[in-house]
């Protein structure tokens, strides 16, 4: 599967191309040249949801030792014009991770 989402803010670091390698990695080349490869359960690990990480205080609140390491993606959406949604196979897909974020990981 690959996903173009719509360019024009030329000020903004974004997707150029993203490419669902597997069931269970996904890349991002970025509109810099730059390419960065996740994987399921590194994205879940990192999901930014209020489930996930406290809203008032920001302590992480998942246990990443219950994340599975064969944890896979179930769907891949582009939000907008400025985030990925992860369906994970765990049932998790709460989690919106910007294009700003993502490139931090």
């Amino acid at each position: 599967m690959r996903l173009t989402p719509a360019c024009g803010r030329e000020h903004m670091i974004e997707p150029a191309r993203i490419i669902e390698e597997s069931d269970s990695e996904v890349s991002i080349e970025w509109s810099d040249g730059a390419e960065t490869r996740y994987s399921a359960p590194q994205l879940r690990r990192a999901c930014p949801c209020a489930g996930c990480i406290d809203e008032w205080t920001g302590a992480k609140r998942l246990d990443d030792d219950s994340v599975a390491e064969d944890l896979a993606f179930k769907q891949i959406s582009i939000v907008g014009r400025y985030a990925l949604n992860f369906h994970f196979t765990d049932g998790h897909d709460t989690g919106i991770f910007s294009f700003a974020f993502l490139r931090t990981l």
